[in-house]
């Protein structure tokens, strides 16, 4: 497999901005984290690839290339990539105006590991950026709604949820050894703690489903329309956008 589906050694992260087609946007907007294991990133399925998507839909999107806990010879750890995914809500917010975006209607979307940091994102106390900071530094990181597919175990210090929390959808497979369980224990927290939170658990299609580009399975391939209409449903989506 041509090694153009992941990257490696990041050094210095990044946001990556597909702009929303004018004729659709809301101006909501989504921070996309790719999945990887914390050792790379799926930059194109997971990544550049959801974001055009959104884009298309309305919504304008951003790719988080965060650095690497887990490669090989890293420095990082999980919370550099942390302050990573939480250093780039803060930058959105405070360029709403340049990017077009309402700075209310700004979420993230995780994939894997990547659903391991914007879990963080949602429902921990953020982490003290690195050195004196700055002005953005002090803007609000949490995001205004979640997607979280097939989510790794890794949560953050202080997770608290509760009614007022971030709107969630979560999608899983049953049959990924690797993630379905903490997809389903996510959604369970959030429900006994009476947050707003939707679960979705396909009976089979194991790990990476991603957005269903690459399965013949009909109810992955057609598992993007949930996420159209979970958007529509709480004012993240145009309704003209999904009648294209």
């Amino acid at each position: 497999m041509s090694q153009d589906w992941w990257t490696k050694q990041v050094n210095d992260p990044s946001i990556h901005f597909y702009a929303a087609d004018e004729a659709v946007a809301n101006g909501s907007a989504v921070l996309i984290m790719p999945g990887g294991g914390h050792q790379e990133l799926v930059t194109t399925t997971e990544g550049r690839d959801v974001a055009a998507w959104f884009a298309t839909r309305g919504v304008t999107a951003f790719v988080l290339y965060y650095r690497l806990a887990r490669e090989e010879g890293a420095p990082w750890n999980i919370e550099d990539a942390r302050q990573d995914a939480e250093r780039a809500m803060r930058m959105i917010r405070a360029r709403a105006d340049e990017f077009g975006v309402n700075p209310d209607a700004l979420g993230v979307m995780g994939f894997s590991a990547g659903g391991e940091l914007a879990r963080m994102t949602l429902f921990s106390p953020p982490v003290q950026a690195e050195g004196e900071g700055d002005a953005i530094d002090q803007g609000d990181a949490t995001p205004d709604f979640g997607i979280l597919v097939f989510p790794g175990p890794v949560g953050g210090e202080g997770e608290s949820m509760g009614p007022d929390s971030p709107p969630t959808l979560l999608s899983t497979a049953a049959d990924d050894e690797c993630c379905s369980q903490p997809t389903i224990d996510i959604f369970m927290a959030l429900r006994a703690a009476g947050a707003p939170a939707e679960l979705h658990v396909y009976q089979e299609g194991g790990h990476a489903y991603n957005m269903g580009e690459a399965t013949d399975l009909v109810s992955l391939q057609n598992w993007p329309d949930t996420i159209e209409e979970w958007m529509v449903d709480r004012g993240f989506m145009n309704p003209a956008a999904i009648s294209k």
